[in-house]
């Protein structure tokens, strides 16, 4: 298509949303990245670069309801008090600072592999802040391992975070392919979580590391719906079990969803007050605003040119989505990375490499993922401050270490 004025507006809609949604704002007006992903969605049908119709089909409707079934499982878990009850059992059996980090470590990367991971970021980070604090421990090592450890968790399934659960859909590759291949990496990438955060914070874990357990911790005292906890524990362990026979994954979770909304212990309202709909809205707007792009710019020729990366090697084309990931964040990362991909000899490992990376690489700096953002904001409210370069000190070598595993692993 030659550069005309379609494609201009395609190409300066897409840079104008893709920059507020790297960097969560935008000058001179008050948007947020689901506003300027909404936004965009919208300029690119009212430019002309696609018609609404096309804007309808951009929206990958699997993924939009996958994420929704999760979301729905883990207000559930939340309401109900499952993670209080993981952070209480943490307190009462842990007797030493760096035992404490390799639980902590652990119960995050773990409870991300199967939940959103940010999701898991929002409920730990208070619970566990509360318990070091009352424990008179340093508080940051352990907001930075529930991020990096999150994170890091997050990349051994399709529902262990966004960037996945859009690549589950885009490429086909099966649950139990898709977990038996990247579990391992999510394994070692943990030992590494707990060896670097260890290492960064030396004083707080081997100079005078014993304490108490901490049984009356306030994390502790949570009030927990037994009776909820059971049910929704046994309906996300048939979910998870669904993934793994086979079963379409968005049906499974909204399935699973639907099931928890049935129920006369917990108000609806509750549960919707736990869905992230920004978030969703945000997915269906960059969506839009890919296609655009793509319509627009992403030619057999500039494909072809791409292939000249040498992207069916695994460490470029990890270090490509790294980098493209640290640019403009994962979830742009993997959408704009859908048209190489798919033209390469093995789309399926080549998209396994990209989840791996794109994951991996939210650990680089704290703005590197949500996931990370929402662990330094609920830090903040308990008076911890997670600052970027005593974030980065570990998050940098240990993005690089994970992702050299990865390399070698996938």
């Amino acid at each position: 298509m030659p550069f005309d004025l379609t494609t201009a507006a395609a190409v300066l809609v897409f840079v104008a949303t893709y920059g507020v949604v790297a960097f969560g704002r935008a000058p001179f007006v008050r948007i947020d990245r689901a506003g300027a992903a909404l936004a965009g969605g919208a300029a690119m049908v009212a430019l002309g670069v696609l018609t609404p119709e096309d804007a309808f089909a951009a929206v990958d409707h699997n993924t939009i309801v996958l994420l929704l079934g999760m979301m729905i499982v883990a207000a559930n878990l939340k309401l109900s008090g499952f993670f209080a009850l993981v952070n209480a059992a943490i307190a009462a059996r842990v007797r030493h600072a760096f035992t404490l980090l390799v639980a902590v470590a652990l119960a995050a990367g773990a409870l991300s592999a199967f939940l959103v991971n940010d999701t898991v970021c929002l409920v730990m980070t208070p619970l566990v802040m509360a318990l070091v604090l009352k424990l008179k421990r340093n508080p940051v090592p352990y907001a930075i391992a529930i991020a990096t450890a999150s994170n890091v968790g997050s990349v051994a399934t399709i529902t262990g975070n966004p960037q996945n659960m859009i690549i589950g859909s885009l490429s086909g590759v099966p649950y139990a392919t898709f977990a038996a291949t990247l579990a391992p990496v999510a394994a070692a990438g943990l030992a590494l979580t707990v060896v670097f955060v260890a290492a960064a914070f030396r004083r707080e874990f081997f100079a005078d590391g014993a304490f108490a357990p901490a049984e009356d911790a306030a994390a502790g005292r949570t009030l927990v719906n037994r009776p909820l906890a059971i049910k929704t524990g046994l309906v996300a362990a048939a979910m998870v079990a669904a993934f793994f026979l086979g079963a379409p994954i968005a049906t499974a979770a909204i399935v699973a969803g639907a099931a928890l909304l049935l129920t006369r212990r917990v108000k609806p309202a509750r549960v919707w007050a736990e869905i992230d709909w920004p978030l969703l809205v945000m997915f269906a707007g960059l969506f839009v605003v890919t296609a655009g792009v793509e319509k627009a710019l992403i030619t057999p020729d500039v494909v072809k040119a791409a292939g000249r990366l040498a992207l069916d090697d695994t460490a470029v084309l990890s270090f490509v989505t790294a980098a493209l990931s640290n640019v403009v964040s994962n979830v742009p990362a993997v959408l704009v990375l859908e048209p190489f991909v798919n033209g390469l000899a093995d789309p399926q490992r080549a998209w396994l490499v990209v989840a791996m990376a794109s994951t991996l690489a939210g650990n680089f700096t704290l703005v590197g993922s949500i996931a990370n953002l929402i662990v330094a904001e609920r830090a903040r409210g308990f008076g911890v401050d997670v600052d970027f370069w005593t974030y980065l000190k570990v998050g940098a070598p240990l993005t690089l270490a994970t992702i050299a595993v990865g390399v070698f692993l996938v």
